[in-house]
């Protein structure tokens, strides 16, 4: 069967698993959820040019154009196995509880200077993403950048499974999907997947020293690529945060990025020292990070009507809240303020790791504290003389009553709450 689709997807203009964006001599895939059934946009997907649709229903086989298998995810997963195998490529995984998309972005960035490079399109990095992911690489593409997510154990196991990654990194350990995980310990055993799949095919790890749990790894292989010691095979030093990231390469070279906090520091490291062990050259890769600017919501400096904003609205976790915590009171302003909204998926530790968000800002030296978020009343009991909303509608309507001025302020939530459309709420 999957020789059949392959033939098919050959001569195919890609995949399409949504039938509201078909375009003619695609692949359509009715793929299922708990809210929908792809089966019942077959025909439509058809109608609008299709070349084949791929169901796991009979009653919807109509003629010829369609192809019956057991189950659609597993067709499309196996397709991309396949396909995968075919474009005998190197294939880089990465995977972590943050920074994950930030430094596929930055490694792309750099690889992309030496050989053309096809990565991960925006966070499409679950069992329906990394096939897509693989899927869109053609024949000419020289080196392929997958990013896995994961929400439980077992699931960085199925994404090697479908991708075979040659080598791979992780960004960090961290409090992200604890629900699913299960704890600290378990988030440690399901990101560390990745390198027990290279572990055991005899690929390629790099491994960040900053990171003690990730740095024990190390003697598992035979020839890790280390980062971020002095003694590593690559280390550069971090020498300013106002307001961007400056660092120092051993060769001496200063550079300015377009990146914030020093928790990004250890995302550049990961993309240079990749970079280095695939000869791209220095001055080169170094230039690619200098150029680099986030976006999607992504530690963003935004500078309007005397307001310089770090929206971080793209993910938000125990760890990475605390992380641009510290950084929003390490830069320098003479005023500060931060808005928060809830972290989700922390499962049983929900009510204390939001207690601890509220710890980090009692005391503090900030002038406009805002919490948003049903979770976020935890926060507010620990900091009480924060300003406290239930929903983002209400927080809006005092931002819009009560605009800051002249202030740097943090925006930082996970991506369900939608913390950016507060923009809307702030001065133009």
């Amino acid at each position: 069967m999957t020789e059949q689709l392959y033939k098919v997807y050959l001569r195919s203009k890609g995949i399409c698993t949504d039938s509201r964006s078909v375009q003619e001599g695609t692949i359509f895939f009715a793929l299922k959820g708990s809210n929908f059934n792809g089966n019942l946009y077959a025909a439509d997907a058809l109608d609008k040019g299709a070349l084949l649709a791929v169901v796991d229903e009979e009653q919807y086989v109509r003629n010829e154009n369609y192809l019956l298998v057991p189950d659609v995810l597993k067709a499309l997963q196996e397709l991309a196995r396949h396909h995968r195998r075919q474009l005998d490529i190197p294939i880089l995984a990465i995977t972590g509880s943050n920074g994950k998309t930030t430094t596929k972005e930055l490694i792309q960035a750099v690889l992309s200077r030496k050989y053309k490079t096809y990565a991960t399109k925006g966070n499409l990095n679950n069992h329906i993403g990394v096939p897509l992911t693989l899927l869109a690489m053609d024949s000419t593409i020289e080196l392929g950048i997958v990013e896995m997510g994961a929400n439980k154990i077992g699931d960085i196991q199925e994404l090697c499974e479908i991708a075979e990654p040659s080598h791979g990194v992780i960004t960090n350990i961290g409090k992200a999907h604890i629900e699913g995980f299960g704890g600290i310990e378990g988030v440690l055993r399901g990101k560390s997947e990745l390198f027990q799949w290279l572990r055991q095919t005899g690929g390629q790890v790099f491994i960040n020293s900053h990171q003690e749990m990730l740095s024990s790894m190390a003697r598992r292989f035979s020839n890790p690529v280390r980062f971020g010691r002095v003694e590593d095979e690559f280390s550069c030093e971090l020498i300013g945060l106002e307001p961007f990231i400056r660092y120092k390469t051993r060769q001496g070279a200063i550079y300015e990025t377009h990146l914030l906090g020093s928790y990004n520091f250890q995302n550049i490291e990961a993309a240079l020292c990749i970079g280095q062990y695939f000869e791209v050259e220095d001055a080169v890769a170094n230039e690619a990070i200098a150029t680099y600017i986030p976006n999607m919501n992504r530690s963003q400096l935004l500078e309007r009507a005397g307001l310089r904003i770090i929206l971080d609205a793209y993910n938000a976790n125990p760890t990475s809240v605390k992380a641009a915590v510290d950084n929003l009171k390490e830069m320098k302003a003479d005023s500060k303020g931060a808005i928060i909204g809830d972290m989700l998926e922390l499962g049983p530790e929900e009510e204390q790791e939001h207690y601890k968000v509220g710890l980090q800002f009692a005391g503090a030296k900030i002038d406009l504290v805002v919490f948003v978020g049903t979770r976020m009343k935890s926060a507010h009991k620990a900091c009480p003389e924060a300003l406290y909303f239930e929903t983002r509608d209400s927080a809006a309507a005092y931002l819009r009553e009560n605009p800051p001025r002249d202030m740097l302020l943090l925006l930082k939530a996970s991506r369900g709450i939608g913390l950016e459309k507060l923009l809307d709420a702030l001065p133009a």
